[in-house]
């Protein structure tokens, strides 16, 4: 079938796949490093006790046959060791027929860590990541030339994420439509970087245009990735200097980066550089092509229909492999910026006077003096959910008290996960947590405090507690 395959974007296909071989380092790094905490056998939420309420069905997946924390280790690092070998480039030196299953295993294992995730997984980059996997799996090596199909259905997941967000947009906070909510979003976003302050004191008028900028790229430009090249290669172009904006301003783990290699792939590399020479592709390929395409067509039913939906939902799964699914972000804006403070205290009676020392995280904002770090691709994922506890207590419900008697058991593993611990010599005898606005401060307090955040007391988010208490 002359049609099938698509010469010109073998490079598009080549710097697809390097460029998602380190998305998925960072994917997997950050399991290693940070599952013991989190969802270790004691852990936050310890995936056995995850597993004994669940079934095949809903969460399939490699941990279904075997957990230890021991033996999550070992997947984690073969996932970094498989990502580092198909950065290098090892699938174009095996026939096609090994080439696929390189692909196809760091995306089982990965799935298979997303399974038993739970709230620390529940982000809408997990299911693109592996969306995104599954079809970089049938997209060959150089030994033939890209399949045409699996190009279009990266077009389509791209799609997806671009113009899902930017309908949730239009849908949800009326500052979106009035173009005000960067007014906010710089101050008020999950993870702020160390440009984020720069950005939220731009004037507002720039604010404005980078909002109408966004529903432009967002809302007008994805519908030209199904136009003839090289309006599409622009299209795609427009979207990664958007997103590479998004990078400069916080950090949102490797959502923008995924989002870019899969604009990478409809970019038309052909137009700077001649291919080479690449074999017809072998029947069995283009009936397994043929077949994923018809599987992606029919599942891709229900995330079609949410973007048309006026009850727009987002990140969302439709299937327990995250084979298609849809996505979205900031639907609502907040206004206010609160944080939870994490305080202990070695005093064993407390009193009006008690010295209370503050944890350091490493990405949310504490310190008023400390300037945000850069950490996306990596995801600190504590750092995130303190976030959303901020939010509503609710959303710390499942695992909050689990982190508190970490804390004050000196927990390494825990402790791990935090910038500054204030109790290096002996666990602390009691922790509470308090709720403070944080606002970033003008460029004369800056210059006279040498603070990048004023914060002001608003509530106790959990009163001091100590082992005695913890149920």
């Amino acid at each position: 079938m002359e049609w099938f395959t698509a010469d010109g974007y073998w490079l598009s296909r080549l710097i697809f796949q390097r460029a998602l071989a380190g998305v998925y380092l960072f994917a997997f790094l950050t399991a290693a490093l940070q599952f013991r905490a989190l969802i270790g056998e004691r852990g936050m939420l310890p995936v056995p006790a995850f597993l004994r309420r669940t079934d095949w069905r809903s969460a399939p997946g490699l941990f279904r046959l075997h957990y230890s924390d021991r033996f999550f280790a070992v997947v984690a690092w073969t996932g970094c060791a498989l990502a580092v070998a198909l950065l290098a480039g090892v699938d174009s030196y095996v026939p096609l027929w090994a080439a696929m299953p390189l692909w196809a295993l760091p995306w089982a294992l990965y799935l298979s860590i997303v399974q038993v995730g739970q709230t620390w997984y529940g982000f809408g980059w997990e299911s693109l990541l592996l969306e995104t996997g599954f079809l970089a799996v049938f997209l060959g090596n150089a030994d033939t030339a890209p399949p045409v199909l699996v190009l279009w259905l990266l077009r389509w997941v791209l799609f997806r994420v671009e113009f899902g967000a930017g309908l949730i947009k239009i849908r949800g906070d009326e500052c979106w439509r009035k173009l005000t909510c960067l007014y906010f979003h710089h101050e008020t976003q999950p993870m702020p970087g160390p440009l984020s302050w720069f950005f939220h004191r731009l004037p507002k008028p720039v604010h404005r245009a980078e909002v109408a900028a966004n529903h432009v790229t967002q809302l007008l430009v994805p519908v030209l990735l199904f136009t003839p090249q090289p309006v599409a290669s622009a299209a795609a172009g427009l979207m990664i200097v958007t997103q590479l904006w998004l990078v400069l301003s916080g950090n949102f783990a490797w959502l923008n980066w995924v989002t870019i290699t899969l604009a990478l792939s409809a970019v038309d590399w052909s137009l700077f550089t001649e291919p080479p020479a690449q074999s017809a592709p072998p029947l069995w390929y283009e009936i397994v092509v043929l077949g994923v395409t018809a599987l992606v067509v029919f599942l891709s039913y229900r995330p079609a229909r949410n973007l048309i939906s006026r009850r727009q939902v987002m990140n969302r799964s439709f299937d327990p492999l995250h084979l298609v699914n849809t996505y979205g972000a900031f639907g609502s804006i907040s206004r206010v910026r609160l944080e939870v403070v994490v305080e202990g205290t070695k005093e064993r009676v407390l009193h009006e006077g008690t010295v209370w020392q503050e944890y350091g995280f490493r990405g949310k904002p504490g310190d008023p003096r400390r300037l945000p770090r850069q950490f996306a691709p990596y995801h600190l994922r504590l750092d995130w959910l303190m976030w959303f506890a901020a939010l509503s207590p609710a959303y710390a419900g499942p695992w909050f008290g689990q982190f508190v008697e970490r804390l004050l058991e000196n927990d390494r593993d825990t402790l791990r996960l935090l910038r500054h611990n204030p109790f290096s010599e002996a666990p602390p005898t009691h922790v509470r947590a308090r709720v403070y606005r944080y606002r970033y401060t003008t460029w004369r307090e800056l210059r006279a405090t040498g603070r990048w955040w004023h914060r002001t007391y608003v509530r106790d988010f959990m009163p001091p507690v100590s082992l005695r208490v913890l149920p």
